[in-house]
């Protein structure tokens, strides 16, 4: 279909678009946004009306515009005219800067960044930072600054990480960590040690823990990884043994794609100072795992959890995080975060010295293939949460559902003979994600469950086309599969019980 739409005229587009029936509408507008070809984009722009279209199709092509592997300028022209001034659906409109983030970050990685379109995108996003009212606005904000990781907005994340509220400083630290290690400068390491060590204000847990992964992964120099040890005698359990954890992974993976890191703490670990009971015999439940899932020549696949619980022993935050790591470069196939915060005040338990008292909220984000998505919350404030609780219908909700072109590449290889190749590589993804929460304040248990079904086509074809001669070699890949992470919280009695699970069904491989 994308083939065909790069051949086709504005007219033909527009007449699919609109003759399509209601349940294919979608998936052509995945199409026309792939194709990106100027007809295409100008029927879509003709197609699309933003103040009728339903949210779930305005959702679809914004998403498809973000997951586009190599978009153009005309493309992000298209996603800030249509959205200007426009009043949108609050869903659409944190959509859309998400969008807007990735975009910009892809042009600029393409050595764009200085076409008037990104310009205009990077203004957009700074200037609805600077007038976001509400708290969770400025979080979305941030995440799309993360996506676009660019470095002129390093002073902008720094500012929030250290004078925001809980939530704006944990977004802006995680923008900062999507940034590569060149640009985590001297400046970056100090606001991070501030941080870590509370040397302005006090911070909350998790802040200080995001702080501390800067500093360990994005080249530790010796001494800041002596004082997070050092560090860890003075935390509460959970937080030390969590930080613990992190420190020995990157000490015990040989797969560890930075091997700087790996050479400090080898280094580091030789002193018996350092290297004793003392400090690695912290017994919380709290744990970080990092390991591999495949190892080829060319390619590493590793898949990373990190659980951090309070001191009651309710979960606080849960990570998993599949990477691919080939020639120097990551790709973040998928990372989903889920995070609850203020559950101690349900629980009658005393916040922690020096802490802000922390609203009830419970929330989920994630990242596919790069891509940073719309973050979902479950409930937000005890009245919310009594309502979810008393209309609970167990129905899922869907993070994101589409078709994506992940790999376009087409390339005219000359040979010695004087005959030339083309080659044309295409991948599209298929990709549903849906989470659900039951709360059930009779049984007193939170269940929650994260399903992600995918399947990858890449279709390789390699011509030669001469007067006297045709050849033609093709190859089609399919993989499809499905991941499950469930989590199942009872806090009828004391400790908290708590069971995780991830499954993984038999993939399939064409």
């Amino acid at each position: 279909l994308i083939q065909m739409m790069r051949r086709a005229k504005k007219r033909d587009v527009l007449q699919l678009l609109r003759t399509a029936p209601k349940e294919m509408s979608p998936f052509i507008v995945e199409a026309a946004v792939a194709a990106q070809s100027m007809p295409s984009l100008a029927a879509l722009s003709e197609f699309l009306d933003f103040s009728k279209e339903s949210k779930f199709l305005l959702e679809k092509f914004l998403y498809a515009a973000a997951f586009s592997p190599r978009p153009s300028g005309e493309l992000l022209r298209l996603v800030l005219d249509k959205l200007d001034g426009k009043q949108l659906a609050p869903e659409v409109q944190e959509t859309r800067i998400v969008a807007m983030g990735s975009l910009v970050g892809k042009l600029c990685q393409q050595k764009l960044c200085g076409l008037q379109e990104v310009k205009r995108g990077v203004k957009t996003i700074l200037e609805g930072l600077r007038g976001a009212k509400e708290e969770s606005e400025v979080v979305i904000y941030l995440l799309a600054l993360g996506s676009a990781a660019l470095p002129e907005t390093i002073p902008t994340l720094l500012d929030h990480a250290e004078e925001g509220p809980t939530a704006v400083a944990t977004a802006a630290i995680s923008a900062l960590q999507r940034f590569p290690e060149q640009h985590i400068s001297g400046k970056v390491k100090r606001a991070m040690r501030r941080i870590f060590h509370e040397k302005r204000k006090s911070y909350e847990n998790t802040c200080r823990l995001a702080a501390a992964e800067i500093l360990l992964n994005k080249e530790p120099s010796p001494m800041d990884v002596i004082n997070l040890l050092l560090a860890t005698t003075k935390m509460e359990t959970e937080m030390a043994a969590f930080l613990l954890q992190k420190v020995q992974n990157s000490l015990h993976a040989d797969h560890h794609h930075q091997p700087p890191t790996r050479k400090v703490m080898k280094d580091l670990m030789r002193d018996p100072q350092i290297n004793n009971y003392n400090f690695f015999s912290k017994t919380g439940i709290s744990s970080s795992f990092s390991g591999p899932l495949t190892v080829t020549q060319d390619l590493l696949s590793t898949f990373g959890l990190d659980l951090l619980f309070m001191e009651s022993g309710l979960l606080r935050k849960s990570n998993s995080d599949f990477s691919l790591f080939s020639h120097g470069q990551q790709l973040r196939a998928a990372q989903v975060t889920i995070e609850a915060r203020g559950m101690e005040s349900m629980l009658g338990e005393n916040v922690s010295e020096g802490e802000e008292e922390p609203e009830l909220m419970v929330g989920m984000s994630a990242i596919f293939f790069n891509v940073q998505l719309r973050p979902i919350i479950f409930f937000q404030g005890y009245t919310d949460l009594m309502a979810k609780a008393l209309l609970s219908s167990g129905e899922t909700t869907s993070v994101v559902k589409g078709n994506l072109l992940l790999m376009d590449h087409h390339q005219v290889i000359p040979l010695q003979s004087g005959l030339q190749v083309a080659v044309t590589l295409q991948g599209g993804l298929g990709l549903d994600i849906s989470a659900n929460m039951d709360v059930s304040i009779w049984d007193q248990e939170i269940k929650t469950s994260i399903n992600t079904r995918g399947s990858l086509n890449i279709d390789f074809q390699a011509e030669l086309d001469a007067p006297f001669l045709q050849a033609t070699l093709r190859s089609q890949t399919e993989v499809e599969t499905s991941i499950h992470f469930d989590t199942m919280l009872r806090f009828s009695s004391s400790p908290v019980l708590m069971c995780l699970q991830l499954r993984e069904d038999q993939i399939p491989y064409r």
